[in-house]
C-alpha cells in the first residue's frame, strides 16, 4: 500500500505579493525637523534597518532639515550616536551604517523662511548621483502640525512640490495629530491640497504598519473557516483595548490639550475597528480597501448626547504605583492644569448599522496609567445552546473568543470549550498562534514598513482624507456630549488597575464584561 504523499510545501514566493523594495525606486528622502525625537527614533533606525537588508535602493539620499547649524559630519554623528540607544538595531553595523551615512547630508533653514528652501534644492541637484533620484522625493513633516500648512507651501514655492518637474513622484509624509477637530482637520486637508494632491499626500498612522494589524485583512479575507462567522449571525460583540501602562511623563503640556479621546480614539482605534469590520474589498488596491474602511465609519450614525453619554466612560487616573514606582495623580503630573478635565481614560460603546453588523456593539477603550501595556482586538461568539452540557457547566457555557494580539506578544489566540480530563466537566482551552515563535525571522518594525510604501507610492497603510474626517465626525460629537455634561468631576481610577468602575458597569449593563488581559 503506498503512503498517502505529503502535501507540498507552501510557495510562500507564489502566494507573496511583488516585494515591496522592487517597486520603490531611488528617491530623496528630506526629513523636516530632523534634529527632533522622531528622527532619532524612529525615523532613522528604520532607514538603517532598510539599508542593512538590503530593501532601500542603494541610490537613495537622505536630507535632514532643521534651523540649528550643524556640518553633514556633525548629523551624522549625531544619528549614529542614536541609533546605539534603539534596542531593535543594536549592536549597530559598521558597514552598514557607513554605506547610509554616506547618502546622508544636513541643510539649515527655519520652516519658514524661503531661504531655506532655496538651499535645499541646490542641495538636492548637487549630491553626487543626483541625477540618478529625476525628481523623486519624499517629504517627511516631523514637525509640529502648525507647520504642515507652512512647509508645503514653501515646497511648492521653491519649486519641489508636484507638478513641477516631478509629478506625483513627489510625495509628502505628515505625522498625528491630523487637526484638532473635524474643521481643522478640513483646514489642513485644503492646506496641503494646495501643493500636493491627494494622491500624494501619505498621512501616517504608525499603528497600520504593525505586522499584526496588516495581517487583519489577510486573516479574514484569506480563510474560509472565519470569514463565514464575521458577523450579526455569530459575533455577539467586539472589543478593542489599546492600554497603556506609563502616565503622561513628560507630556503634561500636549497631553492635557489632547485627552485620550483625541490622542488614540481618533485614529489608531478608529482604524483597528474599521479593518475589523470592512467588507471585503474588490482588490488589495490601496483605493479599493480604503473605499471600504470609509464605509464603515460612515455606517456609524452620529449619536445624539443623551446617546453618549449613556454609552461612554471617562476618567482620569488619581495616586498609585505600577509595579513599585509612584505615580502622581494626573492633575499633579508637570505641565497638568490643577483643575484639568481632560480625559485619561475613555470607553465607548458604537455600533455599526450595516447588514453585516447592526445589533452588534463594538466596546472601545484606551487609557494610561493601566495595569498593562497591550493592544488587542476580541471578537466574542454568541454562546451556543446549554442545555446538553446544563449538568456538568450550569447555565452557561463559556463564549468562544478570538483574541488578536496587536502588541505585545503579537499573535492570534482561539479561545474554546473542552472537556476536562477525568471528569464530566468543561473548561476554557485556547489555541496559540505567536508571530515570535511560528515565523523565525526579524518582525519589522512598523516604520520599516511605512516608508517602503510611501517611496513605492502604495497608501494603503496610510489614512485618507475622508477616513480621517469620518473619524473625526465622531469624535467631535463624544467630545460636544462630554462638554456639556452636568456632572461637577471625572471619575478617578488607580494607576495599575484596568480603568474604573463605570468602565466595568458599561458591559455589564448588556450581561457583559471586558475580556481579562494577559501577558503570554
Amino acid at each position: 500500500m503506498n503512503p498517502v504523499p505529503s502535501p507540498p510545501p507552501l510557495d510562500v514566493e507564489a502566494c507573496a505579493l511583488a516585494p515591496v523594495a522592487a517597486k520603490a525606486a531611488p528617491s530623496a528622502i528630506v526629513i523636516f525637523g530632523a534634529t527632533g525625537d522622531l528622527t532619532h527614533r524612529k525615523i532613522v533606525p528604520a532607514l538603517y534597518q532598510l539599508a542593512k537588508q538590503g530593501r532601500l535602493p542603494e541610490e537613495t539620499a537622505v536630507f535632514g532639515y532643521a534651523r540649528r547649524p550643524k556640518s553633514d559630519l556633525e548629523f551624522r554623528a549625531g544619528l549614529r550616536a542614536a541609533l546605539e540607544q534603539v534596542a531593535h538595531v543594536r549592536p549597530v553595523h559598521a558597514e552598514a551604517w557607513e554605506k547610509l551615512a554616506a547618502r546622508i547630508w544636513y541643510v539649515q533653514g527655519d520652516l519658514d523662511d524661503p531661504a531655506g528652501y532655496a538651499r535645499l534644492r541646490e542641495r538636492l541637484a548637487s549630491v553626487p548621483g543626483a541625477a540618478l533620484l529625476e525628481d523623486r522625493a519624499l517629504y517627511y513633516l516631523a514637525t509640529a502640525p502648525s507647520f504642515f500648512g507652512v512647509v508645503a507651501d514653501h515646497l511648492a514655492t521653491a519649486g519641489l512640490a508636484p507638478g513641477n518637474q516631478g509629478g506625483a513622484s513627489r510625495r509628502l509624509i505628515v505625522e498625528k495629530p491630523f487637526g484638532e477637530d473635524l474643521a481643522s482637520a478640513q483646514e489642513l486637508n485644503r492646506a496641503l491640497h494646495r501643493a500636493f494632491p491627494e494622491e500624494t499626500l501619505f498621512r501616517i498612522d504608525h499603528y497600520l504598519g504593525k505586522e499584526t494589524v496588516q495581517n487583519l485583512l489577510y486573516f479574514r479575507f484569506g480563510n474560509s473557516i472565519y470569514e463565514p462567522l464575521w458577523n450579526r449571525r455569530y459575533v455577539d460583540h467586539v472589543q478593542i483595548t489599546v492600554a497603556e501602562r506609563l502616565g503622561v511623563e513628560t507630556r503634561g503640556d500636549y497631553y492635557d490639550a489632547t485627552g485620550a479621546a483625541r490622542d488614540m480614539l481618533q485614529n489608531h482605534m478608529f482604524q483597528l475597528l474599521s479593518l475589523v469590520a470592512m467588507e471585503p474589498p474588490a482588490s488589495l488596491d490601496a483605493h479599493a480597501i480604503h473605499d471600504e474602511k470609509v464605509k464603515v465609519l460612515r455606517s456609524i450614525p452620529t449619536p445624539s448626547s443623551e446617546e453618549i453619554l449613556a454609552a461612554s466612560v471617562r476618567a482620569q487616573y488619581g495616586a498609585g504605583t505600577i509595579g513599585g514606582r509612584a505615580i502622581l495623580p494626573y492633575r499633579r503630573e508637570p505641565r497638568v492644569q490643577p483643575s484639568s478635565r481632560t480625559e485619561t481614560f475613555v470607553a465607548w460603546k458604537l455600533e455599526v448599522d450595516n447588514w453585516r453588523w447592526s445589533g452588534v456593539p463594538f466596546y472601545l477603550r484606551t487609557g494610561k496609567a493601566l495595569a498593562r501595556q497591550v493592544t488587542e482586538i476580541n471578537i466574542v461568539f454568541r454562546p451556543p445552546p446549554s442545555v446538553l452540557f446544563a449538568a456538568v457547566c450550569g447555565a452557561k457555557l463559556g463564549r468562544n473568543g478570538l483574541r488578536i494580539r496587536i502588541q505585545p506578544n503579537e499573535g492570534i489566540h482561539l479561545q474554546f470549550n473542552a472537556k476536562t480530563p477525568g471528569l464530566p466537566a468543561i473548561q476554557r482551552a485556547d489555541l496559540h498562534f505567536r508571530y515570535g515563535e511560528e515565523f523565525a525571522r526579524y518582525l519589522p518594525e512598523a516604520y520599516e514598513r511605512l516608508l517602503l510604501d510611501a517611496l513605492a507610492g502604495d497608501s494603503t497603510l496610510f489614512t485618507r482624507r475622508d477616513e480621517v474626517e469620518e473619524a473625526w465626525r465622531l469624535v467631535d460629537a463624544l467630545r460636544a456630549a462630554w462638554k456639556n455634561e452636568s456632572r461637577a468631576d471625572l471619575p478617578l481610577y488607580e494607576p495599575g488597575s484596568m480603568g474604573p468602575e463605570e468602565s466595568d458597569a458599561l458591559l455589564a449593563r448588556d450581561g457583559r464584561e471586558w475580556q481579562p488581559v494577559h501577558y503570554d
